[in-house]
Formats: structure tokens, C-alpha cells, sequence
């Protein structure tokens, strides 16, 4: 019989742990939570100070009853689930459920899973904390409340399977309020003048300034005639040549949100799977006996904390200094606390630096061993010293006209050596040559080319952009974002087009009845007031019981209000213009998890359905009769194929081109790569430039 029991939410933990803490102790795991609100009904009692209404989880009954029997046998519990809100909770209700005295040190905390973390933990073991319990239950009832409320309002006047919630529908509303004001979006003319300069046998480029001394925007061909007829002949003067050093500071070590953006952006990992990959090299990877068996290789990876801590800090330095030289060591002063942060933990990073990626990519999967690459190259960089860049901008004058060219050059890498953060724009390259000049030198102008150019919208949001303004705004925290993007996803109110979201009309539906019915639940300001109430009970200057109120009054009102005035809605089926192969009927335009698709309107006596194919414009080399189509794999990736399947096979997963190859009359497809996109042969080498 073991002296301690010691319970976590994984058996992949569970095992790691155990490993760790010796023969004494048994670990075992709670699979999550044992107890929560009922799903069958709301479970809260606002009449009763909102009361909660606790039961076993549904699947967890011999799961409790094997702890039970543990924990009699044992010297002492300890309750050891992740770091964080929702931890704590855990523990409160494993404690509540297993009859341990709360207000024991019972629980034990860790930010990684290696063996002086464990080992540490345990010799400095605490009581529960009742205010990081009371802002997950008070978390857990309001999105309770709001949810079961609303939702079957929706069922009733809209249809069955909707929800509303408190973070999805704010994060709805920021995609449906992003795509009306692209809609709205009048662009406007705006024209820049660029040129090719000669120095000798040096190129280089330049774009137009200004005139007589003062900056000039272009806003019609006009303004450009006036600048190209002032122009006298195409010998320009370098009047001035500004010269400096400019240092480029690394970026700093991941949150969860700076983790999913840059793993969206680099990766092409969706929220979901950067956190699921995460879980598991924090829980744990087994990495061979010689190599200490399994080993949680990050720390915890829900922060919203840049801080690292010293011992972390003093291995880098000596991995560097061994590694690069002293010259790369760099001064990283103490993390600032973010506005509205929790800094609770450290960030996400490695658990030791010396467990290079390379050495470790035998033992871990492809994702795995990408997505640890990507932490342990953005932690080693935060620690490393600023890259120093050569900067150069020369004026140059014709007649008061003047150019302006600049060009950068890396003088010392610094950090780039090891890591450069990834963007969501496209920017020009900052290793743009210039060569060497002075002022009084002159340089002859080649070419001079006005080009017209139109604002464009903003962009739609993509999954790293929307987590990004969601952090910034201070909706929802590091645990929330992944989910919230999947449940809106899920639910059919937004749906990804070319890796950007765009509201569907469902989500646009739900969103208008919101705004007239519920104008807090989607509004901004009031949701991160809100955040800013939850934080308040967590750090405990705020009764959670006086938060949820002080929501509940209102809501309740309008609650009954929307009962009484909210109309039924019908959402009609659209006629598709075409019939059932099947039965005769018509065929109609459905809504479903994955947008829209196309059904029999004799459902449920005919249930064919079909998905809406998109022409591209191309007819099938193969068959030469039916029209290319776009697809969608089961993985949901695109590809080509002709709309006559199965009569005709032809498939590609690269778009294809309506012209044939001039040199072989092949077909000609699309070829999209990280750094561009071109047009290339199927058949031959012939290749071009998608811009041709």
C-alpha cells in the first residue's frame, strides 16, 4: 500500500509523476472534472445566492469510486490538477468529493513536469485557494446563465441546435462587424511614382517624396503629370545621405496567445491543434531510459505571462555563450506585467534548453517535434541580443523633385541567428542593397514609373488575427480562445474561406436578435468589464456572488422582454434552380456545420444531398466535356476535379489554368509555395509568373 495518493487530471501525467515521486506514492488520474452543473438543466438558483446544483459527471462513477477507495487507504491525498482557475476547481470538487478537509495543504501547484518541479512542489504543499475556485464557479454559472437562457429562446424562435454565449458571440459579432465594414469600404486613388536609379554599374530604387522641401501624396494622375513635367531630364542630385545603426530587439517568450498566432502563422496549426499538441509535450514524452524515460519537455502552456525565471534564464545564458559567444548573450531586463495579465505562471517555454529540438526529433511526431522547435527556438531568441541593422536613406533631387531611397542591411544577426518572429502582413524585404554614396555624387534615373494604386478594406480575420484583438481588447483568456473558435465554427455561425473567417447568414441572424434583445452579451466594453469583475473575485477584492448579481438583474428583464416581443423566424430554404436526380423535386440550399450545401426539398422521404460546386471556369482536360469544379476533402482541403465524377476522374490539387502551355499544349495549374505563387506545365518545365 502506497503512503500518498496523489491525483491529476491525466494518465499521461499521472505516469510521468509517479516515476518521479518514488514507490510512496501512488498517482492516478480524475480524467478532469468529477463534478460539475447538470447539462440537462441550468443547475443555478439566482433566487438562492446562485446556489449551484453539483453532480457526478455523467461516465466519472467508477472513475470516483476507484479514488475513494484510494484515498481511504492512504496516509494522505494530495490534489495536484493544472495551475490555473480551472484547476483549483477541480481540486475543490475532488476535495468535496472525497470528504478531504479543504483548508489542508492538500494541494500541490507546478508549472512543468521535470523532476525538481515535482519534487519541489511537494515540499511546499497548500491549502485550496477559495478565491481562484469562487472566479471559475462564478465563470462557470454566468456563461451557464447565459447560455441556457438564451438558447432555448433561439431554439424556439429561430431553430433547433443553436446556442448564444458570452465570449463566441462577442467573437462573432467582431467577424460579422469586420465583413460589413469591407462592404462599406469605398476605396479611393492614390497613385505613387517609383524609379530605377544608376550609380555607375550600381542599381538601385527610389519612390517619390515630395516637392520644394514639403512631403506630397498623389491622389489623381494629375498630381502625377505636375511632378513628371517638373522633372528636368532624368540626372538626379543626392542632396542628402542619412546613415545610422538601428538594433531590433528579439520578441518575447510565447503566451497561449502569441503561441497560437505564431503556430497559425509559421505552422498552419489551428487554435484547436496548437493547444492539443502543447498538452501533450507538457504532460509528458517519453524520451528512452538513457534520456530520463517521460519527461514534460514545455511548461504549462495557459498564460497570458511573458516572466521567465532565473534558473530558466542562467541556462540559456550558459547555452549561448557555449553555443554562439559572448557576443549573442543578451541584457533582457525583468518581463512588464501586461495590462489586464494574470501572471500567475511563467511563460511558455522549454523545460530545459539543452533538450535541443534535433536531438529530440526521433521521439516525437512530426507536429510535436515542429511545434517544440517553434518554442525552444522563440525562448533561446528571447534571451539572445539585439540584431543591429545598417540603415540608409539618400534624398534625391531634380528640379525641387525629390526621390527618396532607403535600404537596410543586417550588420550583427543577434537573435535572427536563431529565431525571426513571423507576421501577419507581407513586408518588403529589410536587406534591400544600397550601394555606397555621398552627397554631392549624382545618379541617373532609368526608369521612372507612375503606378495608380486603390485603398483596400481591412482584412478579414483569420484565426491568429482574431485571437490576437481578442487578447488586445481583453475578451476572454489564454484558456478560452481555442474553444471559442471552435464552438463558433461548429455551430455554423462563421466558417473559414482561404484560412480567413466570414460570418454565414446564420451567424448574422443570431448576431441582429442579440444586438436588439441582449445588446450587453455582444457588446465589447461590457465584456471586458466583465473579464476585469472575474479577475477582481480571483484576487479577492470582489464578492462573486455581488459580480453575478449586479449582471443577473438586467438580464432577467430582458430575458422576459424577449419572450414576450421576439418574433418566430423562419429560415427559409433557397430554391437552387435544379432538380433531384432521385426523386423529381427540387433541390434547395441547406445550412449546415460546414456552410451551405444542397438538399432534396422532399426531405425526410428523399434524403439526398450534395455539396454546392464552385465553376472555376475551366473545362476538363481529360473528358473535354464537363466544367473543372472546386472540392473539398474529407480533411476539409481543397482540391480540382470535374463536376462529371464519376463519369470522368480527373482530379488535381492545384488549380488549374483555362490556357494551355505555349510550348507543349499541356495543361497549365496554379502552384502556391510559402515565398509565391506561379503557373507552371504539368507536363514540361515551362513556368511563369502567376502575375503574367
Amino acid at each position: 500500500m502506497s503512503d500518498y495518493l496523489v491525483i491529476v487530471e491525466s494518465p499521461a501525467k499521472a505516469k510521468t509523476i509517479e516515476r518521479y515521486l518514488g514507490k510512496k506514492y501512488k498517482v492516478k488520474a480524475s480524467m478532469g472534472h468529477v463534478r460539475d452543473l447538470p447539462k440537462s438543466q441550468t443547475g443555478v438558483d439566482p433566487d438562492d445566492s446562485f446556489k449551484p446544483k453539483y453532480i457526478t459527471v455523467r461516465g466519472k462513477g467508477d472513475v470516483l469510486k476507484d479514488l475513494r477507495s484510494s484515498a481511504k487507504k492512504a496516509k494522505k491525498v494530495y490534489l495536484a490538477a493544472d495551475p490555473d482557475r480551472e484547476g483549483e476547481a477541480i481540486a475543490w470538487h475532488l476535495a468535496h468529493a472525497l470528504n478531504i478537509d479543504e483548508d489542508a495543504e492538500c494541494r500541490v501547484v507546478f508549472n512543468e513536469i521535470t523532476k525538481d518541479a515535482i519534487k519541489d512542489s511537494f515540499k511546499h504543499p497548500r491549502s485550496i485557494d477559495h478565491d481562484l475556485v469562487n472566479a471559475q464557479q462564478a465563470r462557470r454559472i454566468l456563461d451557464r446563465l447565459v447560455g441556457y437562457k438564451i438558447s432555448p429562446l433561439l431554439w424556439k424562435k429561430v431553430k433547433r441546435g443553436l446556442s448564444a454565449g458570452r465570449v463566441q458571440s462577442v467573437a462573432v459579432k467582431m467577424i460579422i462587424d469586420r465583413e460589413r465594414e469591407i462592404e462599406n469600404f469605398k476605396p479611393e486613388e492614390y497613385w505613387s511614382i517609383d524609379a530605377q536609379f544608376q550609380k555607375g554599374d550600381d542599381k538601385f530604387e527610389g519612390s517619390f517624396y515630395g516637392m520644394d522641401g514639403k512631403k506630397q501624396e498623389l491622389k489623381s494622375e494629375e498630381d502625377v503629370k505636375a511632378v513628371t513635367e517638373k522633372l528636368d531630364g532624368k540626372q538626379f542630385s543626392i542632396d542628402k545621405v542619412n546613415k545610422r545603426e538601428r538594433r531590433r530587439n528579439p520578441a518575447k517568450p510565447f503566451t497561449t496567445s502569441s503561441l497560437q498566432q505564431e503556430a497559425a502563422r509559421k505552422l498552419n496549426f489551428r487554435a484547436k491543434k496548437t493547444m492539443m499538441v502543447a498538452q501533450q509535450l507538457y504532460e509528458g514524452i517519453d524520451l528512452g531510459k538513457k534520456a530520463g524515460g517521460i519527461t514534460g519537455l514545455i511548461t504549462y502552456m495557459r498564460t497570458d505571462s511573458t516572466r521567465i525565471s532565473e534558473t530558466a534564464k542562467q541556462e540559456a545564458n550558459g547555452y549561448i555563450e557555449d553555443n554562439y559567444g559572448k557576443s549573442y548573450l543578451g541584457n533582457a531586463g525583468k518581463a512588464k506585467k501586461q495590462e489586464g495579465a494574470q501572471d500567475a505562471h511563467e511563460a511558455v517555454r522549454p523545460t530545459s534548453i539543452m533538450r535541443d529540438p534535433k536531438s529530440l526529433k526521433p521521439v516525437l511526431s512530426r507536429d510535436q517535434y515542429r511545434l517544440y522547435k517553434l518554442i525552444w527556438e522563440r525562448f533561446l531568441a528571447s534571451q539572445m541580443a539585439p540584431a543591429v541593422m545598417d540603415t540608409m536613406t539618400v534624398h534625391l533631387l531634380n528640379n525641387g523633385v525629390e526621390f527618396r531611397a532607403t535600404g537596410s542591411k543586417v550588420k550583427f544577426k543577434g537573435f535572427m541567428k536563431v529565431y525571426v518572429e513571423g507576421t501577419d502582413d507581407k513586408k518588403k524585404d529589410e536587406n534591400k542593397y544600397l550601394p555606397d554614396l555621398s552627397e554631392g555624387m549624382t545618379a541617373e534615373a532609368n526608369e521612372i514609373t507612375p503606378n495608380q494604386h486603390f485603398t483596400q478594406p481591412p482584412p478579414r480575420y483569420t484565426e491568429a488575427r482574431l485571437v490576437r484583438t481578442m487578447e488586445e481588447k481583453g475578451i476572454g483568456r489564454p484558456s478560452t480562445y481555442a474553444p471559442t473558435l471552435d464552438t463558433i465554427q461548429r455551430r455554423g455561425y462563421v466558417q473559414l474561406d482561404n484560412k480567413r473567417f466570414i460570418p454565414t447568414e446564420l451567424g448574422e441572424i443570431i448576431n441582429d436578435i442579440l444586438k436588439e434583445f441582449f445588446p450587453k452579451i455582444i457588446d465589447i466594453d461590457f465584456t471586458v468589464k466583465m473579464e476585469e469583475d472575474l479577475d477582481s473575485v480571483e484576487e479577492g477584492k470582489a464578492e462573486w456572488v455581488k459580480v453575478l448579481d449586479d449582471f443577473y438583474g438586467d438580464f432577467r428583464k430582458r430575458l422576459e422582454k424577449a419572450e414576450q416581443e421576439m418574433e418566430k423566424i423562419e429560415i427559409r430554404d433557397e430554391p437552387a434552380g435544379i432538380t433531384c436526380e432521385n426523386c423529381g423535386h427540387e433541390m434547395v440550399y441547406k445550412m449546415g456545420r460546414y456552410g451551405k450545401f444542397l438538399a432534396c426539398s422532399n426531405f425526410p422521404e428523399c434524403r439526398n444531398t450534395k455539396p454546392i460546386l464552385k465553376k472555376i471556369g475551366v473545362t476538363c482536360p481529360k473528358c473535354k466535356e464537363g466544367d473543372v469544379v472546386e472540392r473539398k476533402s474529407k480533411k476539409n482541403r481543397k482540391f480540382f476535379g470535374c463536376d462529371r465524377y464519376p463519369e470522368c476522374d480527373f482530379v488535381s490539387w492545384d488549380k488549374p489554368i483555362s490556357r494551355p502551355c505555349p510550348r507543349c499544349d499541356a495543361l497549365l495549374v496554379e502552384k502556391k509555395t510559402k515565398k509565391e505563387t506561379r503557373v507552371q506545365c504539368t507536363n514540361c518545365d515551362y513556368r511563369e509568373s502567376a502575375d503574367n
